[in-house]
């Protein structure tokens, strides 16, 4: 235990170096501990000289050409396919990825795995835009208009060619239609103006905007509404990522049969209407008949003990020496009835890499097992600001009193202050996160000073006590809880939570806990992820804890920080769609700090880097000093970043890369990993 305490003050030290710019001198700091390694990831050829004169494919798939049930794979390759050189060597065809998943609520476990299947693609540092199922891409001088070069002869994994159809298809029959999508993305309005898609040539797609929207490079190559791709937007009710097989999902809508045609099939079918049958048919992980053009395609679904996907012949990837990829045969997700049973099989050795909803907390025992379970352990230090965050909906109408005390911001900084962020910390994170607000990282660009990660949020009992006396709620039951202002009973209030990458549950309680120093009373309440997150969307939740992952980029992933996105807004859905609306549905917010945040945030989108940054900060202080959301440990390992690797695996790098733009495990591409003979 003394060696992980060594390790644990070193990560302390380099948590507070992390960001923008800070990586080298957080390696410095941590190469003693053997635990955290140098950034590394595969590199992409971009030169068309690096392309191989020819190409190999796994022995499976031979047999399958040989047989006359495959085309030979420099058919199934596009002219220009994606080349990738391996962080350490060419890998060997075979074997099954093991892997633990938690129930189907956890699509994202596969989605990180197949997210190679977007447009562009951020490399493992986080810094630069590379291309992925897109060759090449530029954007306009006047920032209106942004072209997207695709890959001559790529196909999906059914072999039916992937073409700038598919573009226009996902915008005109699936985003623009009011029945699948109610409310727009503000990706696609930027400051409030709808986008087009528009075919140019069969390689060849536009996206023009009638004002600038420099951004836009960034969110295309981010796991953004827009740029997400087919595995992570399509998934159960959401329709974005930019494009959808029209060949295949045509048939279930009325534009190409009739609506009488398209509900009767839904019907047949178990589904109550086309747009419900709609929503089966393109997600990835339910319905394995769904072409796709990721590494793996799904055999098994998600809705069942074990969710396996092979991989797909048609991939459109190479090594450096022509070997098409991916190297192994399948990946095999298997249910764990609950987290700790998860991270019980992980310390076996039973998976092969796992990093999701590994348990920091766990570390010790983690290390210790690393021989008797055949693995190594690394970590992954993340850039965010909180890894646990405490959302309050400030859209919240079912219970007027308790919506009158969520609006009110003396009353949200006092339940701040009351939080004890050293306990969670030391329990939770073994010391080793940063407590404070939800701010990034200082060394980030967005970040708006080194004062904004304590304001309203550092411990301070008396203060708290003092702003909710001050506010209204001086008034107490026999036990020291303070009542309501309306009919004199307790004040309850709740925090909806689900069991995910931390252990968001039990670090609700600790926080409910504390709250009785200020005389508050909260309850708990668990569910299942796919209730919660209903429950969100029905703007139906008090407050919600979360992690603020991603908004260390607060433009590409604002959802955490600023409700902009019906989808996962936890501080106001309501409001979310009505910006997203345009405001023609949803709920206009009163509060003229959300107003103004909306303001700062529309103007950024075409806005140069440097001016961008500058907004940013001014979010950022804004969100800080009115406290919507309580930051609570962040800049640490918890968040995915506590990495177990089977020492039978190839090509695994040593370090990569923990934000929501540089998605990991994908960032480090996957589909080079192999098994060593």
């Amino acid at each position: 235990m003394r060696m992980t305490r060594r390790v644990m003050s070193a990560l302390l030290g380099a948590t507070a170096l992390l960001g923008f710019g800070g990586l080298a001198e957080a390696q410095n700091t941590l190469s003693e501990s053997g635990l955290v390694g140098e950034l590394a990831g595969a590199t992409v050829l971009r030169d068309p000289a690096a392309i191989p004169k020819g190409f190999k494919e796994a022995p499976q798939l031979a047999e399958l050409v040989k047989a006359g049930k495959l085309p030979p794979v420099d058919q199934r390759l596009p002219s220009e396919p994606l080349v990738l050189k391996p962080v350490d060597s060419i890998g060997t065809y075979g074997g099954t990825w093991r892997r633990g998943f938690i129930g189907p609520g956890d699509v994202e476990n596969g989605n990180r795995i197949n997210a190679s299947d977007k447009p562009l693609f951020w490399d493992f540092t986080g810094t630069e835009i590379m291309p992925s199922m897109a060759k090449d891409w530029k954007i306009s001088e006047d920032g209106k208009t942004f072209t997207l070069y695709l890959r001559k002869g790529m196909k999906w994994s059914d072999g039916q060619p992937f073409t700038a159809d598919d573009f226009v298809f996902w915008f005109e029959d699936l985003y623009s239609n009011k029945e699948i999508v109610p409310t727009p993305i503000a990706d696609m309005q930027p400051q409030g103006k709808p986008g087009r898609v528009v075919k140019v040539d069969e390689t060849t797609v536009e996206f023009q905007f009638d004002v600038p929207y420099f951004l836009f490079e960034d969110m295309m190559a981010g796991d953004t509404l827009i740029g997400g791709g087919q595995s992570v937007r399509q998934a159960q009710k959401y329709t974005f990522g930019a494009y959808s097989p029209k060949h295949y999902l045509q048939q279930f809508l009325p534009k190409y049969s009739s609506v009488d045609e398209a509900n009767a099939k839904a019907k047949a079918a178990g589904y109550e209407n086309w747009v419900q049958y709609l929503h089966f048919k393109k997600d990835w992980a339910l319905n394995n008949e769904l072409p796709t053009i990721g590494p793996w395609h799904m055999v098994q679904p998600i809705n069942t003990p074990t969710w396996v996907l092979e991989r797909n012949p048609y991939y459109w990837a190479v090594d450096s020496e022509g070997n098409q990829l991916p190297y192994m045969d399948r990946v095999q997700l298997t249910l764990a009835e609950n987290l700790e049973v998860l991270n019980l099989r992980a310390i076996a050795g039973e998976y092969d890499m796992q990093e999701r909803h590994i348990d920091l907390a766990k570390l010790p025992v983690i290390i210790d097992n690393q021989e008797k379970g055949n693995y190594k352990v690394h970590l992954d230090l993340a850039y965010n600001g909180s890894d646990a965050t405490l959302h309050t909906n400030q859209s919240y109408t079912a219970d007027p009193e308790i919506a009158k005390w969520l609006t009110n911001v003396d009353f949200r900084r006092a339940l701040s202050m009351g939080i004890d962020r050293d306990q969670l910390n030391e329990t939770f994170w073994l010391g080793v996160g940063k407590p404070g607000s939800t701010v990034p990282a200082e060394n980030s660009p967005y970040n708006p000073g080194p004062e904004w990660r304590d304001k309203w949020s550092t411990l301070d009992v008396d203060q708290a006590n003092a702003l909710l006396d001050k506010a209204g709620l001086s008034k107490k039951d026999s036990e020291g809880y303070r009542l309501r202002t309306d009919n004199g009973e307790r004040l309850r209030l709740e925090i909806t939570t689900t069991q995910a990458f931390l252990p968001f549950p039990k670090q609700a309680e600790m926080i409910v806990d504390q709250w009785r120093k200020i005389g508050i009373w909260a309850e708990v309440k668990e569910l299942e992820r796919n209730l919660a997150m209903t429950r969100i969307r029905n703007n139906e939740h008090q407050m919600f804890i979360w992690s603020n992952g991603g908004t260390e980029l607060l433009y590409l992933f604002p959802r955490h920080a600023i409700p902009v996105d019906p989808t996962e807004a936890y501080m106001g859905p309501a409001f979310a769609q009505w910006f997203a609306s345009g405001g023609t549905s949803g709920t206009e917010p009163k509060d003229p700090n959300i107003l103004k945040i909306y303001d700062l945030f529309n103007s950024a989108a075409g806005q140069q880097a440097e001016e961008r940054y500058k907004t940013a900060q001014e979010i950022w202080k804004i969100l800080v000093d009115q406290q919507y959301s309580f930051g609570t440990v962040g800049q640490s390992p918890a968040f995915m970043g506590v990495r177990l690797v089977s020492n039978k695996l190839g090509n695994i790098p040593s370090r990569v890369c923990i934000a929501q733009h540089c998605r990991a495990p994908a960032a480090s591409h996957p589909e080079l990993w192999y098994f060593q003979q």
